[in-house]
This record gives C-alpha cells, sequence and structure tokens, in this order.
C-alpha cells in the first residue's frame, strides 16, 4: 500500500509538471514528500539492488559452461556496481579483461580496457585511466568502440575536472570530446540526443536545450536511469536562467530516481542540499548531505566524495554556528520570562495589599447600608402609595407574563418533541432501519403537524390579547368582503398576516418565514386585503395597527 500510495504521489507531480501547472510551491511540497519518503526507504531500495546482484552472482557458481558465458555475467555485474560500488565494478570487469586476454578476443579486450579505465576514472585513479586508455590503438576501431572510447575519455576529463577543481586544461580537453563523440554516436541513441541537449547548453542556448530535454522527457519512462540524466541535465539548464523552483523540481526528480534506483552517484542530491543550504534550511540541507556523503562513500566514487567534502565542512560549521544562535536565543528567552515571573510575584503582593484595603471600605461601606436601610424604609412607606397606582399596570404586566410563560412553555414542548423526534431517528440509525430513516426523514407530516399547533397557539395567544381583532378587523372592510372563519379555525392565513402587523411585525421576508410562504404570496394578501378595504387603500393598514389599543388602556 506504501509503494501504491508513492507511485500515485509521484506520478500526480510528473503530470502538474508536464502539463505547465502554475502552483510551483505546492509541487514542490509534493516532490519533496516524496523525496523524503525514499529517503525513509532507502535501505529498502538498496536491499532490492543487492539481491538483484545476488541473483546474477549466484549464475556464476552454476559453473557456466563456457569462458564467455562468464564473460558476459561479469559485464553484468560490473554494470549493477558501476555507480553503486566501484570497486566491485573494477573487479569484475579485471575479470572480463583477463577473459578476453586469454582467449585474444580484440573487441571484448578493446571495450573490457574501455569499461576499466572509466572506472578507473570514477574511483580517482586517472593515471592509471589514461594509461588504459592511450594501451588502445584507437585509429583501428569500429565506429560503436569509438564512441565509446570518446565517452571514457570524456568522462575521464570531467571526473578529473571535478577533482582537480575545475583544472582548465581539464575543462579544454572535456569540451573537446563533446565534439569528438557528436561525429561518431548513433545518432538514433538516446545517449547522443542527451549529449546534443548538453551542449547546446553549455553553449548558453538555454531555450534549445530546455526544448530538446523536454522532448527526451516526453518519450522517457519515467524512473528509468536515463530519465535522472535528463531531468538533472533540464535542472542545470534552469540554473543560469535565474529559475531555481524549476531548477529545484527537476533535481528532486533526478534525486528521486537515484534513491528509487540505488543509484549512489548521486549529483542531484548534493545540489539539492547546496539550494537547502543558500535557503537556511539547514536541518533538511543537513540530512540531504548526510546521505550523499553516505552514498559517496559506500560507492568510492572519488569525485563526488571529494565534491561535496568542502561543502558538507561547511554546513557543519553553518549548522553548529545556527545551533549557538538558538541556544543563545533561549538562554534570552529564560531571562525574560524570569523577568515576568518576578514582576508577576510583585504583582501579586500588590493585589493581596489591594484585597485588604478593600476589606477595609467594605465596612466603612456596611455602616453606610444600615443608614441607607433607614432611608430605604422611609421610602417603602411612600412607595406604597404609588404602588397602589401601578396596580392596573402590573395586572396588564401579569397578563404579559402568563403569555411569556405559555410562550416558554410551548418552546420547551417543542425541545421534547425535537429530543424525542432526534431519539427515535437514533435508533432507527443504530439498528439499521435505514429505508424507515429515510421514510421518516422524508416525511413532512409531523413538521406540519408541529406548525398546525405553532398557528393555533399564536391565534388562541394573539386573540387573548385582542379579542376584538377579527369584528375590528371585518369593521375596516366592505360589507360583502368580510372574512368569515371556519369553525375549526381561529384565524386564517389573511388575518395571522395582518395580526403580525399589529404585532408591529412589517418585514414581509419574517412573516413568509413564519407562515411557510413566498414573500409573493404575502405581498399578494396584503394587497388583496387593501383593495378589500372601505377606507382609503392607504391608510388600511395604519387602521390595523390601532385595534385593540383602546382596550389595552382601560
Amino acid at each position: 500500500m506504501k509503494r501504491t500510495a508513492f507511485f500515485i504521489l509521484f506520478a500526480c507531480c510528473w503530470v502538474s509538471i508536464f502539463s505547465q501547472t502554475p502552483d510551483t510551491g505546492t509541487l514542490l511540497r509534493q516532490l519533496s514528500d516524496s523525496l523524503n519518503y525514499c529517503i525513509k526507504h532507502r535501505q529498502e531500495y538498496i536491499n532490492k539492488k543487492e539481491t538483484r546482484i545476488r541473483t546474477i552472482k549466484h549464475r556464476l557458481t552454476n559453473k557456466p559452461q563456457d569462458d564467455w558465458q562468464r564473460y558476459e555475467i561479469y559485464d553484468q555485474l560490473s554494470k549493477e556496481y558501476q555507480k553503486f560500488n566501484v570497486d566491485s565494478a573494477i573487479h569484475y570487469a579485471e575479470k572480463k579483461l583477463e577473459l578476453s586476454t586469454l582467449h585474444h578476443k580484440s573487441t571484448e579486450l578493446t571495450r573490457s580496457k574501455i569499461d576499466l579505465s572509466l572506472l578507473c576514472s570514477m574511483r580517482g585513479r586517472y593515471l592509471e585511466a589514461e594509461k588504459i586508455l592511450q594501451s588502445i590503438n584507437s585509429s583501428s576501431l569500429d565506429k560503436n568502440l569509438r564512441a565509446e572510447y570518446y565517452s571514457a575519455y570524456h568522462q575521464f576529463w570531467e571526473y578529473y575536472s571535478i577533482s582537480s577543481r575545475d583544472n582548465a586544461y581539464a575543462k579544454k580537453q572535456f569540451a573537446l570530446y563533446d565534439d569528438s563523440l557528436i561525429h561518431v554516436m548513433d545518432h538514433s541513441s538516446i545517449s547522443y540526443k542527451i549529449l546534443q541537449a548538453n551542449i547546446a547548453g553549455n553553449k548558453k542556448q538555454y531555450l534549445e536545450a530546455e526544448k530538446k530535454f523536454k522532448e527526451l522527457l516526453a518519450d522517457e519512462e519515467i524512473g528509468s536511469a536515463h530519465y535522472a540524466m535528463i531531468t538533472c541535465g533540464l535542472a542545470f539548464n534552469y540554473m543560469p536562467l535565474n529559475q531555481p523552483d524549476q531548477a529545484q523540481i527537476y533535481f528532486t526528480l533526478s534525486a528521486i530516481t537515484d534513491l528509487r534506483n540505488a543509484t549512489r552517484e548521486n549529483m542531484s542530491l548534493q545540489i539539492l542540499a547546496m539550494m537547502e543550504f543558500q535557503n537556511k534550511n539547514l536541518e533538511l540541507a543537513s540530512t540531504y548531505a548526510q546521505i550523499a556523503v553516505e552514498d559517496a562513500v559506500a560507492s568510492g566514487i572519488h569525485f563526488r566524495t571529494s565534491q561535496i567534502y568542502q561543502f558538507y565542512t561547511d554546513l557543519n560549521a553553518q549548522y553548529k554556528q545556527e545551533e549557538t544562535k538558538q541556544k543563545a536565543k533561549l538562554r534570552t528567552s529564560l531571562i525574560v520570562i524570569s523577568c515576568i515571573s518576578f514582576c508577576l510575584i510583585l504583582l501579586a503582593i500588590y493585589i493581596v495589599l489591594q484585597i485588604r484595603r478593600i476589606s477595609r471600605i467594605k465596612e466603612t461601606l456596611s455602616q453606610s447600608n444600615e443608614q441607607l436601610r433607614e432611608l430605604n424604609n422611609r421610602l417603602n412607606l411612600m412607595n406604597e402609595e404609588l404602588n397602589h397606582k401601578n396596580e392596573e399596570l402590573h395586572e396588564i404586566g401579569n397578563i404579559k407574563e402568563k403569555y411569556i410563560a405559555q410562550f416558554f412553555d410551548l418552546c420547551s414542548s417543542y425541545i421534547s418533541k425535537m429530543e424525542n423526534y432526534q431519539n427515535q431517528l437514533y435508533k432507527l440509525a443504530i439498528n439499521h432501519h435505514y429505508e424507515m430513516l429515510v421514510k421518516r426523514l422524508k416525511s413532512t407530516s409531523q413538521i406540519d403537524e408541529e406548525l398546525e399547533a405553532l398557528y393555533k397557539h399564536f391565534d388562541s395567544i394573539f386573540l387573548s390579547l385582542y379579542p376584538t381583532f377579527i369584528e375590528e378587523f371585518n369593521a375596516l372592510l366592505s360589507e360583502n368582503e368580510k372574512i368569515t372563519l371556519k369553525s375549526e379555525h381561529l384565524l386564517n392565513k389573511e388575518l395571522r398576516i395582518y395580526a403580525l402587523l399589529r404585532l408591529g411585525l412589517v418585514d414581509s421576508n419574517k412573516m413568509a418565514s413564519f407562515l411557510r410562504c413566498s414573500i409573493s404570496t404575502i405581498y399578494n394578501y396584503r394587497t388583496k386585503m387593501r383593495n378589500k378595504s372601505r377606507i382609503e387603500r392607504d391608510d388600511f393598514e395604519n387602521q390595523v395597527m390601532q385595534i385593540g389599543k383602546a382596550d389595552t388602556h382601560k
């Protein structure tokens, strides 16, 4: 499952890149997650590589029928070890050389020498590598062998240039072999096309190089060794174009591929460590650099070891410097916290003193309160007379309190009903009676019943407050337009609209919400009633607002 999740994430990242998704930040985070996943499972990839090598070695113990079968196995082992463990690769390359020398096979002998010289260059044995290459008569080689021969010299000067800190002569020779290779390589091979793209980049033809690299990526299988080379080359091409985010994207893709293939000659991871170092992400830079160092040491690739040694030294120094800064900040924070704690102690002492002062003030206030009580007693006698005059107002207040109590009872009843309904639905759900649950949820009968009950409560309470409302409302209508209610209804919808209006609710939206109808319906009913009025239409609703006022004052 973990590997499947990784492949899905990696494929999504690649699709995002190729479709030129603009959200570079999100893409970099996704790729960083993929790279961290590969780092976490790095040993699994190494174990897989070692298992494959053991499988090939096992063929040697089965006693191949002839030396050339053994030669093929040595050749396969040498290639497997080439970017994994150079010493082992050299061992099997020497075995190839012995067999080809023994049997005087000129083609195999030349190819073995070329392979051995390349491995010696990787190991840092440059004198030996050059001596082997000089022992080959290049004029007698066919086109394919000559391409391999030039490629070996090309890499010899490249590695020597890196090891000698960009030696000018080595760089010049490296560039010369670019031209030599172009003439002898198979123009249909991917190696030729990669070399073409690299040469364009070296000549500062960055847009042309980018085009060639992306054409190669479109055809190359994700995760192959050539895929790692192409993405690395494309990343280097973005560096002089001042596009660090794009460069980081492709370096990350290259590093992921190298880790999954257990390729320990992982330049991309070293570059990513340097980029994170420059971005002040020291912890991440340290992680990448540590893995790059471990791989360089385990592989025995000399030029990569020398290349990262100085950077790793600088990184460690910077990391220790940053650690010292953090410790200094921590000390400062502790001092600040100590000062704050001291201030809090002083504040606590001040608060205690204030509490004592307040206690003394309370004693004084207590004495004053005794005097106030005496005054209040006198005022109470005077208030008794006022209470008699306020009795009528209290009666009105009692009526309002009564209906407020009914309102709270109604709310409590609704809450109980909702709780009971919720419990019923919960029982249906936990008993998996889903069809009944859906049926209950779809049904509106209970809501309709509760609405009907609500309207009856509203009608009853309203008519208790304004018992003459219907008669006075009908008195405002024309003789043949008076409203006659059915025996079971206290109010109909038209009367409820004007009852709400009498209560001060003038907002049609709120009316529509309470009566569960559209705003246009409210508007139509109000217009209809105004048209039935026996008084001026514009004064109709003002007269409705006067209904019951005389009763209220009685």
